[in-house]
């Protein structure tokens, strides 16, 4: 009788464990099970967009206001165009509002920071925000210092 009350002991740590496991992938993988009631679709059109995955969030003053949905490439011009889908109807961000693609702490995930504008027209279900600022890549800042230090 001993031996069956540590079997179930056993047993119920192993299926604790495995559910904190599956729960930090979910947390991890930026999975998100309750969907908004709406949301609506913006572009950004971005130089550089190094280490941005669909998924990734989107935010602004840290409040998580939706995801990117796509990253796709425009050949003609060479530039990154990233398709966001922001939660809630629209109208809740303004026409020149800016975007900057963030880094999460020093070497973590990339994501979408926007910044609000000040002009009273919004931004609408397929619109493009035009003030982008791409990715700060670490290793173009450290060749273009290296290159500097070779010039004196």
């Amino acid at each position: 009788m001993r031996m069956g009350t540590i079997e179930i002991s056993v047993g119920a740590f192993v299926l604790a464990g495995i559910i904190a496991v599956l729960f930090l992938i979910v947390q991890v993988s930026g999975i998100n099970f309750s969907e908004a009631d709406t949301s609506y679709t913006v572009t950004a059109r971005f130089d550089d967009v190094a280490g941005l995955r669909p998924r990734a969030k989107v935010s602004m003053a840290g409040v998580n206001l939706g995801r990117v949905r796509a990253i796709s490439v425009d050949t003609t011009y060479g530039e990154a165009i990233v398709e966001m889908e922001i939660d809630g109807e629209p109208g809740n961000l303004s026409a020149d509002t800016s975007a900057k693609i963030l880094t999460e702490g020093i070497l973590g995930a990339r994501y979408i920071g926007l910044s609000p504008g000040s002009e009273e027209d919004t931004l609408k279900d397929g619109s493009e925000i035009t003030e982008t600022q791409g990715a700060i890549v670490l290793e173009n800042l450290i060749g273009q210092f290296l290159t500097s230090l070779g010039k004196d």
